[in-house]
């Protein structure tokens, strides 16, 4: 029998290096390389060719989608859980992961499905004491406190169950592969054997993964590559709400966006998202404005607030919460070039309420309206909402889902919205006023 050859791979982003090193070549961390054992490969002489099937004779499975108990939840995962699907859920600690993995599989089982749920972090009493916390103790859920892989692959092949969670993936044990639990070899191999066993057996397989300082998931880069849908709780847990957002989805769209309220009993989902990020003041106040996003497929108004100061120093601090601070300081240069408000003596301050985080460039008209009204100390009318990207030269550049956008403003009541021209709506919807603009110029006249 071959010998296992020794490697040396880099425990953030998986990379292979050709002996230690202090800092990982590729993606720049520090004291993350480790030593592991590479079993050898096996010889494939003798083998059986395995025989291909046609694409479309009828031998995939049908897309039977597991419901969850939670709408929020389902619209995330693309319409509940897939059969056979590999699902990664990652968060702070203590930010409600373990939670919603309970109450999701304790409906289940209360269903009639029959799941298992490997627990590698705690015990069978301390599971239970959460669920009797949460009203979930009669719940028929099968625990498993185990960190061996393979006992619970085995006990899953004995249960055959409908959902597998296993919580966490980083405490698991491949019996077969040297290293520590949570190493890079050991995080790989184990994330191998459940997604084989999940693909082989049609069974729907949950993995909790810890996250690093950074927020991103621990273990090797691949262990994103190899699962099929990977779910992020974006706030903290001191905050009361929490998001999930899906950053990898093979059977739904990517960017979903599903809100939750974390109260006594548990996770409870959000019906009204776009009530949470907006702040209802007693009167108007100068730097806040409603724009119109959207995550995934669902609009949401979000409310921009922007605080502008003389600054203390000589080098101006630009602090953005919710967007990316480049687009900050593009949108800056478009106001002084475009409207004449220079910021290059004044601190800025953009935070979007809600802990929300939005990448998209509909809310660049918000935040330029946001800064200026914080400049001049004027507030912006509480009726307004506003959407639309700001090019370069200061024109107001259209935005996919204009006529959505709008709907979802005039259910949250607003009176009148200023758009780009290009996304005016043939036929108005009744209740509010729509405003087209061409360019920021326009804007500033009509706001």
């Amino acid at each position: 029998m071959a010998r296992a050859k020794t490697a040396y791979v880099c425990g953030t982003c998986g990379a292979h290096a050709p002996g230690w090193a202090g800092q990982c070549a590729d993606c720049g961390a520090w004291n993350v390389i480790e030593e592991t054992s590479v079993a050898p490969r096996a010889r494939t002489a003798g083998w059986a060719a395995p025989k291909p099937q046609r694409l479309g004779s009828g031998t995939a499975p049908p897309d039977a989608r597991i419901a969850t108990g939670f709408g929020e939840l389902d619209r995330v995962l693309g319409g509940g859980l897939l059969p056979g699907a590999v699902v990664l859920i990652g968060g702070d600690p203590g930010v409600g992961k373990s939670t919603l993995l309970l109450q999701v599989t304790a409906g289940l089982a209360t269903a009639g499905e029959p799941v298992l749920y490997a627990t590698g972090e705690e015990s069978v009493a301390q599971v239970e004491d959460r669920a009797r916390r949460l009203a979930l103790g009669a719940a028929p859920v099968d625990l498993l406190p185990e960190t061996s892989v393979e006992r619970v692959i085995a006990a899953a092949l004995a249960l055959r169950p409908r959902l597998l969670v296993v919580d966490s993936i980083q405490t698991m044990v491949s019996e077969g592969v040297p290293g520590y639990a949570g190493s890079v070899s050991q995080v790989r191999e184990g994330a191998a054997q459940l997604t084989r066993f999940a693909k082989q057996r049609g069974v729907t397989v949950v993995l909790v993964g810890h996250v690093t300082k950074e927020g991103t998931l621990a273990g090797p880069r691949v262990l994103e590559h190899t699962v099929d849908s990977v779910l992020y709780f974006e706030n903290d847990a001191a905050s009361r709400w929490r998001v999930i957002r899906a950053v990898k989805n093979r059977f739904g769209a990517v960017n979903e966006l599903g809100v939750f309220a974390m109260t006594e009993d548990g996770l409870r989902e959000v019906k009204n998202p776009s009530a949470i990020f907006l702040s209802r003041h007693p009167k108007p106040v100068p730097g806040s404005v409603v724009a119109v996003t959207r995550e995934g497929s669902r609009p949401l108004l979000v409310e921009v607030q922007a605080l502008v100061a003389a600054a203390a120093t000589h080098n101006p601090r630009r602090l953005a919460v919710g967007i990316e601070p480049n687009r900050l300081a593009l949108l800056l240069a478009v106001l002084s070039r475009h409207a004449g408000v220079a910021t290059h003596d004044q601190d800025v301050f953009l935070n979007l309420v809600g802990g929300l985080t939005v990448n998209e460039t509909a809310l660049d008209l918000a935040v330029a309206l946001a800064v200026l009204s914080s400049v001049r100390n004027r507030p912006v009318h509480p009726e307004l909402v506003v959407f639309g990207e700001l090019g370069l030269a200061g024109e107001l550049r259209p935005v996919p889902h204009g006529e959505e956008r709008l709907r979802e403003a005039v259910k949250q009541g607003f009176k009148r919205v200023v758009l780009p021209a290009a996304n005016a709506p043939r036929v108005v919807p009744a209740g509010i006023e729509v405003v087209p603009a061409h360019d920021l110029h326009a804007v500033l006249a009509l706001v």
